[in-house]
């Protein structure tokens, strides 16, 4: 539920290499874990490709790369706000509404929770016969000869 728009002028980089493009935000009337989230759309804007396993932002400034960047413990601790954040949001009324609708039919006592039973087509081949690791691998038989 948008309450408004604003526009607000944005910056990265620092005083020698800097980069400034107006954004319009979007101001909503509930509790959320992020300040501001910047997607795609401002990516664009700024052209910047951002690099999620490095948890770093690149985009081109007057003076060459600018390069934003977070830690993996930044990360984690940013997650576990948000974790925090939920379970205060979210109403011990609510997870008990949304634990009624995810519990299914109870657990049959005679197949045990952790079992694994292989789909027809299926044949277990030992890796190594003449190993007793008993390690194994599973084929199909019903696949087709291309």
């Amino acid at each position: 539920m948008m309450l408004e728009q604003i526009n607000m002028p944005i910056t990265f980089g620092n005083l020698t290499n800097y980069r400034t493009e107006t954004l319009m935000f979007e101001v909503v009337g509930f509790h959320v874990t992020y300040h501001m989230i910047l997607g795609r759309p401002y990516y664009a804007k700024f052209m910047a490709i951002p690099n999620y396993t490095y948890l770093k932002l690149n985009m081109l400034g007057p003076r060459g790369v600018i390069i934003i960047g977070t830690s993996f413990q930044h990360a984690y601790e940013c997650e576990v706000e948000c974790y925090v954040h939920a379970t205060i949001i979210v109403a011990p009324t609510k997870l008990t509404i949304i634990q009624e609708r995810t519990i299914g039919e109870p657990l049959d006592s005679k197949h045990p929770a952790r079992s694994f039973e292989l789909a027809k087509g299926i044949k277990e081949i030992a890796m190594d016969p003449s190993s007793p690791n008993g390690k194994v691998l599973w084929i199909g038989t019903t696949l087709s000869s291309k």
